[in-house]
């Protein structure tokens, strides 16, 4: 769509002397005599707050939703496929009256301030229609609109926000006299696309209580009892004059005190006014549990703030390793939904990284109803692939980043595939195919001898990632730091191989048979690729059998018999993972898959240094970044919760059947049984509830399953075959 079919003749405007740092208030008066409804199309960049006559339209919120809406930030040697900006649009019938009515847009920061980022420069625009019996009547931004400047004077979006409320005056109401302001200008339209916001927007979920764990004479630390994001709101009590300071952390210290290692520069501070009042962050969040505050101010709570994405999803089951993961990784994956798009961390970067995205897309599709956020996000990768070489960027929306050509890269491939399954609609593969070809046509053009062995010029070139700091004494690997020993090449070409696959199956349902040939060509030339380089014929592995390098093999059907079950030996005798973020979900995936159920739960579950239960005896409310938390910068981050997938796939048995997507045929097939005392567990697909619960009792297990209309299902368990009905289905069965 076009500015005009959103805003009509209203125009862009903003303060006279900008900077991408530039907090303004833009004001205007507008009067309506008659009305039914009155409609709001409105941008304020980078974030806004609107308020109608003093009353605000959108509290706690980070509008716009994140995208690549402007042209100046584009990668280095590379042209974005497109730019496009999502539009907010509310009804504030509620908000007008008859007469004189006042509009305040408070807007600027935003990703405008982040690193690399600075692409433009804040401003406003927006269009007010009054609908009435003799018709519409619109009132829209001009040069006629007052601008004054606000009370944020500095300003980093992934750092915190300073307050100034000395000389301010409320000037958000419609008694607020802006006679004196100056008019706004007339600033350079947005060569952009469009569009309607129609993906879940952050809001506040909760407002948490918080209790003090220190207190000296000159600050206090609190607790809001789990990792989060959001900010406190604050009582103020301080003189005129005196600056209040919020720092934020992750984790405190023994003594109560909170830990700078984890602060990662969060902070908030305030300069009173000396009036008695309620202070919070504007324009953006924080990623902590703890907070400390230097400064006569008291907390009043915590506000969570995150998109609004339901859970859809329940489990439960005897074991509390497995409950702490499904109900931690939610949370976690929660805390990295803002602004339109899954992150790696809430703080620190806040991008929307494709190799953490694409991994845990399936495990979030399977438990969120998330498929908005996730078809939009998909745009974003759509809308920054290169135009010249078809490089997909690491983060979309594009922000300067590091990554892989695989496993970053080939979320092009994974996430639309992902949506089809989960929902059946074949569009999205249609839609975005054009892009997969483009993107394998880009690994060709970085390979050698069949392996994809670099990425752009200048960036990096990653496999897998956060690999953990282990010594190997019966291995010749020698080096404590060193965080992945796989090769990037064997990885990456894993991904690509990967993706064919599925660009095979992708190309049989939307009536690309042709291309077929080519790409199971391609696919046969890549295995030999990664058999000649990295297979070592004299024990039957790859890589030395360590950090999952078999498991990468033996999932594109490579080596032999025993390389599988080389890895089954190795993880039997090491009883732990030792792999970055991708072979985790690859090994665990292996195991069930293969039937080594009983080890794909001792992994788990497995109760050490590196692993889930670790971070859960510890106190972890959020998943870490690194298997070893005193390794991670950021205690909340997703992407070793792909795993998660499997407690419904396999513990709980709920799969599609091979070829069928959108949940239309399923088989239930749980696994592990004779482990548990109880398990229960559902996910609300797109054809309704599906819900299965066991108890094992001396050898013998009562179901319960639950099965949508319109779903045909089967039950398996060993040998045995059970036709499920649509509806509820009870039965007993020997173990």
């Amino acid at each position: 769509m076009t500015q005009e079919f959103y805003f009509k003749k209203a125009k862009w405007v903003g303060a006279k002397d900008r900077t991408p740092k530039t907090f303004s208030v833009l004001r205007g008066r507008f009067e309506i005599k008659d009305f039914n409804k009155v409609n709001l199309n409105i941008l304020g960049l980078g974030f806004f707050k609107c308020y109608i006559n003093g009353k605000c339209i959108n509290p706690d919120t980070f509008l716009p939703l994140s995208s690549d809406f402007e042209a100046g930030c584009d990668p280095i040697d590379e042209v974005i496929s497109a730019h496009r900006i999502y539009v907010p649009q509310f009804d504030i019938t509620p908000f007008v009256k008859y007469g004189q009515n006042t509009i305040a847009i408070h807007y600027g920061g935003g990703w405008y301030t982040f690193r690399n980022r600075c692409f433009g420069l804040p401003k406003a625009i927006y269009c007010i229609t009054a609908e009435s019996e003799i018709g519409t009547i619109d009132f829209v931004s001009d040069e006629n609109c007052k601008i004054g400047k606000s009370f944020v004077e500095e300003y980093e979006f992934n750092q915190g926000e300073h307050q100034n409320f000395l000389d301010y005056d409320d000037c958000f109401g419609e008694d607020f006299d802006d006679s004196a302001w100056e008019n706004a200008v007339l600033t350079e339209e947005l060569i952009t696309e469009y569009c309607t916001t129609d993906c879940p927007i952050d809001k506040l979920i909760e407002e948490r209580p918080v209790k003090v764990i220190k207190a000296t004479e000159n600050s206090v630390v609190y607790d809001c009892g789990e990792n989060t994001t959001g900010y406190p709101v604050l009582e103020i009590n301080a003189p005129k004059g005196e600056k209040v300071i919020v720092n934020f952390s992750e984790e405190c210290l023994p003594d109560g005190s909170i830990d700078p290692e984890h602060i990662q520069d969060q902070q908030f501070t305030f300069i009173s006014d000396g009036k008695a009042t309620l202070a919070q962050t504007e324009f953006t969040w924080y990623g902590f549990r703890y907070f400390e505050i230097i400064g006569n101010a008291t907390p009043k709570c915590v506000k969570v703030i995150y998109a609004d994405v339901p859970v859809n999803s329940t489990f439960d089951c005897d074991n509390e390793t497995l409950n702490w993961i499904y109900k931690t990784f939610i949370h976690t994956m929660l805390c990295n939904m803002h602004t339109g798009h899954p992150s790696d961390c809430p703080h620190l970067e806040r991008r929307g990284y494709t190799g953490d995205g694409q991994l845990t897309c399936n495990a979030v599709l399977t438990i969120l109803d998330a498929r908005k956020l996730y078809e939009k996000w998909m745009q974003d990768i759509g809308d920054c692939q290169d135009v010249l070489s078809g490089h997909i960027q690491y983060t979309a929306p594009y922000l300067h980043s590091g990554g892989g050509p695989g496993g970053w890269g080939c979320a092009i491939v994974e996430v639309p595939y992902q949506l089809y399954k989960h929902y059946g609609d074949k569009e999205i593969l249609s839609k975005y195919y054009h892009n997969m070809r483009r993107y394998i046509d880009y690994l060709e053009a970085h390979s050698d001898y069949g392996l994809v062995t670099s990425d752009k010029a200048g960036n990096w070139c990653l496999g897998d990632w956060c690999g953990p700091n282990i010594l190997y004494p019966d291995r010749d690997i020698t080096s404590h730091n060193q965080q992945v020993v796989l090769p990037a090449s064997m990885v990456n070409t894993y991904f690509m191989i990967k993706s064919l696959e599925k660009m095979c199956e992708i190309a049989k349902i939307i009536g690309k048979d042709e291309d077929i040939a080519e790409y199971e060509d391609k696919i046969k030339y890549r295995k030999g690729a990664i058999t000649a380089a990295y297979f070592n014929a004299f024990d039957d592995n790859f890589i030395m059998n360590v950090q999952g390098a078999n498991s990468f093999a033996v999932d594109l059907g490579l080596g032999t018999e025993n390389t599988y079950k080389n890895m089954v030996s190795y993880y039997k005798k090491l009883g732990y993972y030792d792999t970055g973020i991708f072979a985790t979900d690859i090994v665990t995936r292996l195991l069930f898959e293969n039937g080594d159920t009983d080890l794909a739960i001792d992994l788990l579950t497995h109760d050490g240094d590196q692993g889930f239960e670790h971070w859960r005896k510890n106190g972890a409310t959020t998943f870490h970044e690194y298997w070893d938390s005193n390794r991670s910068r950021s205690h909340s981050h997703p992407m070793f919760g792909a795993p998660v997938a499997y407690l419904f796939e396999y513990l709980l048995g709920i799969k599609q059947k091979e070829g069928s997507a959108g949940y239309k045929s399923l088989v239930i097939e749980p696994q592990g049984i004779s482990r548990f005392g109880r398990m229960s567990g559902s996910i609300e697909t797109i054809q309704g509830v599906v819900a299965v619960s066991y108890k094992n009792n001396d050898g013998k297990a009562t179901f319960e399953i639950t099965i949508p209309k319109n779903t045909k299902a089967v039950f398996r368990y060993k040998n045995k075959e059970i036709a499920l009905i649509q509806g509820e289905n009870n039965f007993e069965m020997s173990l």
